[in-house]
């Protein structure tokens, strides 16, 4: 395996537990990324804007946390756009085996270690 991979993770802060798993994932295995936490408690504003694309800018890919919570997250929305603008590569992944919400534009996969792997290895 080459160097680790700097990943951002777009999520919905109602699916915050789910970020939470991903790191403990990455934290417990010999995973090939790593994670960036941009997570907000504050309301947004152009500073918060201006952090997440220096984040993004920084960040060899992303991964966005995708569930019905997604299409009413204005923040998840804005990172997911400034991705595509910034040219970064973006994989989705269900956050719940029983949600399989489709957020237009973001191929979005099953949320498996060799997904996410692969994912990685593309960047």
């Amino acid at each position: 395996m080459a160097d680790k991979k700097v990943i951002f993770v777009a999520f919905a802060i109602e699916d915050e537990r789910q970020r939470d798993f991903l790191k403990g994932q990455s934290l417990n295995t010999n995973s090939p990324f790593e994670y960036v936490d941009m997570s907000v408690k504050e309301p947004y504003d152009s500073n918060w804007k201006d952090r997440v694309r220096t984040r993004i800018l920084r960040s060899d890919g992303v991964i966005a946390l995708v569930s019905k919570n997604s299409f009413t997250s204005s923040g998840q929305k804005w990172e997911i756009a400034c991705a595509r603008e910034e040219k970064k590569k973006i994989l989705g992944i269900w956050a719940y085996t029983d949600d399989r919400a489709n957020l237009s534009g973001v191929n979005t996969v099953v949320w498996t270690w060799p997904a996410i792997e692969k994912f990685i290895d593309s960047l």
